[in-house]
């Protein structure tokens, strides 16, 4: 295993080691850390030489981060906090690839979770109105094409002591949730083209905004997505906006249920 300056070479995780859990996930190598300040940041350094399947794993990020630089907190023993490298070919399906993870990780989640999760464009999981996960992914390209890709996936295990946050269900463990997780992002990193209609027909029964109001990307209502992975919005005049990046701010909260 390698370490930084910034990071805590982890012994187990949970009581397995990272040999038993690279055997158990059918992975070829995973980075086991107690503490990293950011598991998307060890990635970048290994990412170049590392074979596809790579995971990076830690107890505890120090500066874990989403989407537009926002802190994701990531307590010890409290989640799953990890980066998957790989190695798509396919760069349409690298603009759909975390709306994929997300449908595939929720599928695999939800009965951890304890009912149906919910998905939030673009990278967001839901549960009972409260955030669950997160996806971040960052890639870098050799040309035209995708060279190494990160999926960067924070998972609330334990409910933080937050009112917008979730976890998963009592009882739930960290390396059940894992066992599902991995297998999931893997399946959805292999995917080529834009998303399909069963895809489609599947993030329309998670969507946790669709016929809300939002503010942002646009002021409208929010009408789901398309095959390219675009938000769409209509707005009052009943015309239809598409975009590709941004955040979904709604003009008022869900009610946490």
């Amino acid at each position: 295993m390698s370490s930084s300056a910034e990071s805590a070479p982890a012994v187990t995780f949970d009581g397995v080691t990272a040999d038993e859990l690279a055997r158990r996930l059918a992975l070829p190598r995973i980075e086991l850390f107690s503490e990293v300040g950011s598991t998307l940041d060890v990635a970048h350094a290994v990412a170049p030489e590392a074979p596809p399947g790579t995971l990076i794993l830690a107890d505890q990020q120090t500066a874990g981060r989403g989407r537009h630089g926002r802190r994701w907190d990531s307590a010890p023993g409290a989640g799953i906090w990890l980066t998957l490298i790989e190695r798509p070919t396919d760069a349409d399906a690298l603009d759909v690839l975390s709306l994929r993870c997300g449908l595939r990780a929720a599928a695999a989640l939800d009965v951890l979770a304890g009912d149906a999760i919910a998905l939030k464009w673009p990278n967001d999981l839901y549960l009972h109105g409260r955030k669950l996960a997160g996806i971040l992914i960052e890639s870098r390209w050799r040309g035209d094409a995708p060279d190494w890709v990160a999926i960067g996936f924070g998972l609330n295990v334990r409910t933080p002591d937050l009112e917008t946050a979730a976890g998963l269900a009592k009882g739930a463990s960290r390396l059940d949730a894992l066992a599902r997780l991995v297998p999931a992002l893997r399946d959805a990193s292999r995917a080529v083209g834009r998303l399909s209609e069963a895809e489609l027909a599947a993030w329309r029964d998670r969507d946790f905004t669709a016929g809300r109001v939002v503010t942002a990307p646009a002021r409208g209502v929010a009408a789901g997505i398309d095959a390219a992975g675009e938000l769409l919005i209509e707005s009052p005049d009943g015309i239809v906006s598409r975009h590709r990046t941004g955040s979904l701010t709604l003009a008022e909260p869900l009610p946490c249920s």
